[in-house]
């Protein structure tokens, strides 16, 4: 069935078009060509009624059809009314805004759109033309367009004239329509819109389809309006074209249901006997059948059409939303009418989309896929899919949105569960390393694969097994133990937590308690092996895990920002932790003997008390348990010196004596006696290795170190104050820094025990009213310690000492702080760094972090754990700088290695940056620029003529684009900063060497090149402030036309960059020069002229001759340069003001300024100061300043020196005058408005007034 726009003919038969022409010429009206093709030149209206939430200008409310014409005339004919069209006409005349037409009713959302459809197919039937009309103009309305189709232009335009009309007509200066709008109104009308579509296809599919003359007028509008370059008329016409044509594949389906029935009644009424044949009835089924295979013949027509017309060239729209529309749909289509449409065909455009740049388009292509591959009789037909795009859809997997990594791996399971040989075992490994991910949505999707591929619970294998005791297995103990394996072989031991997260509310063994306790604690029955150590070790490590997840209920670090529980889930974390800790309350001691010397098993193992209710030990009267508990932490405690063991035992022992259990007493008693012993072991090995006149030997070195781990561990978490073992750790710490031989470690134990002591004593102080005594045993301390951690961070000849004590100095200062003066009483406990300490701090910083490692042997994990190290040294001296302990300045050498060091600790030097700001913005900037110049200095030392093109300038350049960047974009929060900056770098740039001869460059010239990176951080009034003090510190005897060398080119490169958009700035030779003071002069008017030149910014300036012209192309506008008519190499003497252009009143202004700045220092009082100065700010020039620039004063200048300028007239002068009130805005932001605006030439004041 040809599938294309109707002829004219075939819309409106002849008689029709004569009634209608000749009723238009009853009402007199000229139906003559040429005015018809005018009136519908002008007939395009906006069809679409104004309301509060509408982007659409208000035009006035047309009335209904079958009302009374405005002229007169009869009313268009209409059907007879049905209760449908009242409703919708009821409807309508409810809504305070609309002019009753689909798009409004479809919009309001009141009506049922299948009364509003009806009523369309009802008016339908009496005037297809009219009706039809209607539909096409709601098409067009629904795109946000303000054309309207006229009765003529749809009897006498094909689609596509109609198509650019009403592109002639859409508003351009919006990009909004209906389809992108915001707010829940516009989002029920796109659901109503695609149902409004799907309703009318279901309602017509009976007889109106087929008629073969609404559907070809309706599609051929859509494949035209998708063809558009307006994206609201392709986005619009898409949707409705994929929803028209999932609508046809549902009466399809319906046809091949009927087709079917009646082709099976067939079949069962031909297979009767003759004689009790129907011949009537076959024949009836045989024309029911025909009929049947036309209608189907002609839908699958229009949907061959809509695809190749509509999806084959809007799947790869430019825009996503539209590729979205037209992926989304296909899946429909596969899924409900497989037969025509679940073919390679069709396929092959979801395959190709896989690849799409945007991921929502790739999101929709795995949605679309995935309800195929669950389908257990849809999925056979994909494997030739599955083979060709297989790879694809793994790698996507990996993908950087999140949302479409998490479809991907869903998507794989599915395809995994249809046939578990198509993936390969490289695809399963690249998902299994996903549960491992830091986003918790992609870790639990491969972890439900990860249960899928490897954790299939067969109860017939585990029915049979027992233990040793003849004590039956769970039956997630084969589970448990492959679980074991891929912790083991994945080789990331430190993820133990990860894995169990993705696996926690996908697999219930992970809360199978007993089983995993059973595998630790039973010997292996008949036919099972006992597992290794290392799988005991994996094992433990990953019921502690889950241990923790149970208790409460957190996902690992990384996994997501903490959210807050719901009640339903908090009970569930109540129920597991009661759970595990009624397990554990017995089985625990039993495990802590079996692997009472295994460090690394002990160690994970006293973890678990802490997750523990402790009320159940009284309420379930488990005593005996938790004497066997407290027997064995203090026989771990004795017999282990490892660190993380000792650490464990501590917090264990600060868990179980928490006052608010029952079993704190008896905790408590037990915590005593074990710190008893501990304290006289250590007091033992003080005695036998500080025994004068002895060297100890290792047996009292490893004595002396036990203890001190023991004293540590303890004292991070308990007071042991009253056991007074303070003096004996300093006197530790006091020997290491007169005598070398004490070993690096026992110092380090001692520096960190020593520091707890003080900050337990510091603890114990009343707030309130703190003991004196107490408050100057702190503080004595305190001095004492970090005098000699100072001591030993600079001279002491182990490297782990010196790291040891630059942390603690570090933590005490943080402590220490001006924070704790808030509270007077404490004030005499603050202790501020002095600048040798911050020197020395700062000198560790270079020494310890920002070095390179050169040396390739070295294993990959030692590098990363060095890196880790050297980032908590940096992280350490930062929050010095953050806290406002140590002066930013200090920080210039850690800034200026922002760059170099960018991948290993950019993020911590940037977020220091960030509070630095906070705290001063000038200092700040200052600190900067001190960063800058130090490069600058280090690379004059290296190079001595510094070579701009070098890679090392580049770099510092870099840099300082970094460091712009970092201002932001708030130019008026950060104006005072970025001046002090240029300030900081002008004045380092030119300043000359002592008895240097002023016509030679400043040897840091080229500094100044470096400085135009900040250029675009002034503000462009604050531009000139910075030209008049550049200029002000060019000290040249012939000014800067004698700068023409190409030494001189950073100065024209930063002083260009100043002037930008301001004017262009060119070389000036001698000869030109020459020319334009003694030339033939013009007479140039005062209307050639834009207005008065700023006598203190006159961008035009000299250049190096060897340099071309620059040229700017911010503001275009004639040079200033060609409007003088007079000038010599004269004219740029004594340059603390450039090319000053004035004329008699601009010299009678200043002189005037002059005056009110005498009166200013000679006290006159305000009120008349301020008249002054504002006469002076309205009529003349001021002095300009940010910050701690200055600009010099307008002053009387050698004859000659000033170029003449024709007088202004009194209308130029008045608007100048309000041009310069008006540029006054930015003055109220500083102490003095007139200190800081400073107005040029009208065009310069002009372009100020735009903000």
């Amino acid at each position: 069935m040809p599938v294309g726009r109707p002829s004219r003919k075939a819309k409106e038969s002849g008689k029709e078009l004569q009634a209608r022409i000749q009723a238009e010429q009853d009402e007199g009206l000229d139906t003559s060509n040429e005015n018809i093709e005018q009136q519908a030149d002008v007939s395009f209206e906006q069809d679409v009624p104004p309301s509060e939430s509408s982007d659409f200008e208000e035009v006035p409310k047309k009335k209904k059809r079958g009302g009374p014409k405005k002229d007169g005339g009869p009313a268009a004919k209409r059907g007879k009314t049905t209760p449908a069209a009242r409703n919708r006409k009821v409807t309508a005349q409810d809504d305070e805004v609309g002019d009753g037409s689909l798009f409004e009713i479809v919009r309001g959302g009141r009506a049922s759109l299948q009364a509003v459809v009806d009523d369309w197919i009802e008016s339908y039937k009496n005037d297809r033309d009219a009706a039809l009309l209607e539909l096409i103009q709601f098409f067009i309305q629904c795109s946000g367009c303000r054309g309207k189709i006229t009765p003529y232009m749809y009897a006498n335009m094909e689609h596509a004239e109609i198509i650019r009309k009403m592109t002639e007509e859409f508003d351009e200066e919006s990009g909004d329509y209906p389809l992108i709008l915001t707010g829940p109104q516009w989002k029920k009308f796109k659901s109503a819109y695609c149902e409004f579509v799907q309703v009318l296809v279901r309602q017509c599919q009976y007889s109106i389809i087929y008629d073969q003359y609404m559907m070809d007028n309706v599609i051929s509008l859509l494949t035209g309006l998708t063809d558009s370059q307006v994206r609201a008329f392709r986005h619009t016409s898409t949707l409705a074209a994929m929803k028209l044509m999932t609508a046809l594949v549902d009466v399809a389906l319906n046809l091949s249901i009927n087709l079917d029935n009646t082709q099976r009644q067939y079949e069962a009424e031909r297979g009767k006997q003759q004689a009790k044949r129907a011949n009537d009835r076959l024949d009836l089924l045989m024309t029911k059948r025909q009929e049947l295979e036309e209608n189907q013949a002609e839908i699958r027509n229009m949907l061959t059409y809509i695809f190749k017309g509509v999806f084959v060239h809007r799947y790869r729209d430019t825009q996503p939303e539209i590729r979205s529309i037209c992926i989304s749909e296909i899946g429909i289509w596969m899924k409900k009418y497989p037969n025509m449409f679940l073919d390679d065909g069709y396929l092959k455009y979801v395959g190709w989309t896989l690849y799409d740049k945007v991921g929502d388009v790739r999101l929709g292509c795995l949605r679309t896929l995935a309800p195929l591959y669950e389908s257990f009789d849809l999925s056979g037909k994909l494997e030739l899919f599955t083979n060709r795009f297989k790879d694809r859809i793994v790698e996507m997997t990996l993908d950087k949105e999140y949302d479409v990594a998490v479809q991907a791996v869903k998507l794989v399971i599915c395809i995994l569960k249809c046939n578990e040989n198509v993936l390969s075992d490289k695809d399963c490994e690249n998902v299994y390393e996903l549960v491992y991910s830091s986003h918790r949505q992609v870790s639990q999707a491969a972890g439900e694969f990860l249960s899928t591929k490897l954790f299939k619970r067969e109860d017939d294998e585990v029915q049979n097994l027992r233990t040793a005791t003849g004590k039956k297995r769970s039956p997630n103990t084969p589970l448990i133990r492959d679980l074991v394996l891929f912790f083991i072989e994945s080789e990331l031991h430190e993820h133990a937590a990860y894995l169990v997260d993705s696996l926690w509310d996908i697999h219930d063994m992970m809360k199978d308690w007993e089983c995993m306790t059973d595998l630790l604690l039973e010997e292996p029955g008949k036919g099972e092996e006992a597992l290794d150590d290392r799988q005991e070790t994996s094992l433990i490590e990953i019921m502690v895990c889950c241990a923790r997840q149970a208790a409460t209920g957190e996902s690992p670090v990384g996994r997501g920002a903490t959210r807050k529980h719901t009640a339903k889930e908090n009970k569930i974390t109540m129920e597991d932790k009661t759970k595990l800790t009624e397990h554990f309350i017995g089985t625990l001691p039993n495990l802590l003997l079996k692997y009472l010397m295994d460090a690394e098993k002990v160690a994970n193992l006293l973890l678990i008390p802490q997750y523990f209710d402790l009320d159940i030990y009284t309420a379930s009267r488990q005593e005996k348990n938790l004497e066997s508990l407290l027997r064995y932490l203090h026989e771990i405690v004795e017999k282990h010196t490892d660190t993380e063991v000792l650490e464990a035992c501590s917090k264990c022992f600060e868990c179980l004596c928490s006052e608010e259990y029952a079993i704190a007493g008896k905790c408590d008693v037990a915590r005593k006696t074990l710190i008893d012993s501990l304290v006289v072991k250590h007091r033992e090995a003080m005695q036998d290795f500080f025994t004068e006149g002895e060297q100890p030997d290792e047996e009292e070195m490893f004595a002396l170190l036990a203890s001190l781990k023991r004293i540590s561990a303890f004292y991070g978490c308990h007071d042991l104050s009253s056991w007074e073992v303070y003096d004996s750790l300093f006197q530790v710490v006091k020997s290491a820094n007169e005598k070398s031989a004490i070993p690096d470690e026992i110092t380090c134990k001692a520096m960190g025990a020593c520091q707890n002591a003080i900050l337990w004593n510091l603890q114990k102080l009343n707030e309130n009213d703190p003991k004196k005594d107490q408050r100057k045993q702190v503080k004595k301390r305190l001095a004492n310690l970090m005098r000699h951690c100072q001591d030993l961070m600079m001279y002491h000849q182990q490297d782990k000492v010196a790291e040891e004590a630059y942390i603690t100095i570090c933590d005490l200062l943080v402590i220490f702080s001006r924070h704790l003066g808030d509270n007077q009483l404490l004030q005499p406990l603050v202790f501020e760094p002095d600048k040798s300490l911050q020197s020395q701090l700062n000198n560790f910083l270079m020494d310890k972090v920002f070095v390179e490692d050169d040396d390739d042997e070295v294993d990959e994990n030692v590098k990363i754990e060095e890196l880790h190290k050297r980032r908590n040294f940096l992280a350490c001296f930062c929050k010095l700088v953050v806290y406002n302990i140590v002066g930013i300045r200090i920080a210039a050498d850690m800034f200026k290695h922002y760059m170099k060091f960018y991948n290993d600790y950019g993020d911590i030097i940037k977020a220091t940056l960030s509070k630095s700001r906070e705290i001063n913005k000038i200092s700040t900037a200052k600190t900067l620029a001190l960063s800058l110049t130090q490069l600058f200095k280090e690379l004059q030392e290296e190079q001595g003529i510094i070579s701009r093109s070098s890679d090392a300038f580049q770099s510092i350049k870099e840099l300082a684009r970094r460091f712009a960047l970092s201002f932001g974009l708030d130019q008026v929060k950060n104006r005072d900063a970025v001046a002090a900056m240029h300030r900081e770098g002008i004045i380092f740039s030119l300043q000359p060497l002592d008895h240097q001869d002023p016509a030679v460059p400043p040897s840091n010239l080229s500094f100044l090149e470096v400085l135009c990176e900040f250029t675009n951080k002034l503000m462009k009034q604050d531009r000139k402030t910075v030209v008049n003090y550049l200029d002000k510190h060019i000290h040249l005897p012939g000014g800067l036309v004698a700068a023409r060398s190409e030494e001189w080119q950073p100065l024209y490169t930063y002083r260009n960059s100043l002037v930008q958009g301001e004017g262009e700035i060119h070389p000036i030779t001698l000869k030109e020069a020459t020319k334009r003071r003694y030339g033939k002069r013009k007479n140039i008017s005062s209307t050639d002229i834009d207005g008065s030149h700023d006598s203190t910014f006159d961008p035009s300036t000299p250049g190096p001759m060897s340099v071309p012209p620059l040229t700017s192309t911010a503001v275009k506008r004639r040079r200033v340069d060609e409007l003088s008519n007079q000038g010599s190499e004269q004219d740029f003497e004594d340059t603390q003001q450039i090319s000053q252009v004035t004329s008699w009143m601009n010299q009678q202004k200043r002189d005037a300024q002059h005056h009110t700045e005498v009166d200013y220092a000679r006290g006159r009082p305000a009120q008349q100061q301020q008249q002054q100065q504002n006469f002076a700010q309205s009529e003349g020039e001021t002095s300009s300043s940010i910050g701690e620039f200055s600009s010099p004063v307008a002053t009387p200048q050698p004859h000659g020196y000033y170029q003449q300028q024709p007088r202004q007239t009194r209308q130029q002068q008045q608007q100048q005058q309000q041009q310069q009130q008006q540029g006054q805005f930015y003055g109220g932001l500083f102490e003095d408005e007139s200190q800081y605006i400073e107005e040029g030439s009208s065009d310069v004041s002009s372009s100020r007034t735009s903000y």
